[in-house]
């Protein structure tokens, strides 16, 4: 069996996040930086996100409480959303994503749009703001609309009595 990247490519941690994480090849594209940061995430490989945290931001890294998350959470997958900019051409980019992950206070999402700067040909996260979820929006159910279980009866014929 394959032991495959936890970025989600599909591919092998060797042929993926793997040359990046160890140092023996950079980033090409700042999507590529972020799979890898998530990948360096799952494994504790705290050194590696500092390394990839541009110069400028890396002040107020908080090795300890990074350690500290990366090691207490069950990594279940990261979604890349979107990316715009960031190719190999770029300077800039950024990639919207979510990660999913297990901690003591059950499972939790992680929503981000995080930006990234290439520098002298490395790619370096900058920031990244999280973003909120859009709350619910309800809609009012008619008595004589079609229930919404699927049932195919009137909602007051069915949940609605």
């Amino acid at each position: 069996m394959t032991n495959l990247c936890p970025c989600g490519t599909g591919k092998s941690f060797g042929e993926c996040c793997e040359p990046l994480v160890t140092g023996a090849r950079a980033a090409l594209t700042a999507e590529e930086l972020m799979r890898s940061r998530y990948t360096a995430y799952t494994r504790a490989e705290i050194g590696y996100i500092h390394d990839t945290t541009h110069p400028d931001h890396r002040a107020d890294f908080d090795e300890k409480g990074t350690r500290e998350w990366a090691e207490s959470s069950q990594w279940e997958g990261l979604e890349i959303l979107a990316t715009a900019g960031g190719g190999p051409a770029d300077t800039e980019g950024r990639v919207e994503f979510i990660a999913r992950y297990r901690d003591a206070g059950g499972r939790r999402t992680h929503h981000e749009l995080a930006e990234f700067r290439k520098v002298d040909d490395a790619w370096y996260f900058t920031d990244g703001y999280g973003i909120k979820p859009q709350p619910a929006v309800s809609t009012k159910i008619g008595r004589n609309d079609p229930c919404t279980c699927g049932s195919g009866k009137k909602y007051k014929k069915c949940c609605g009595a």
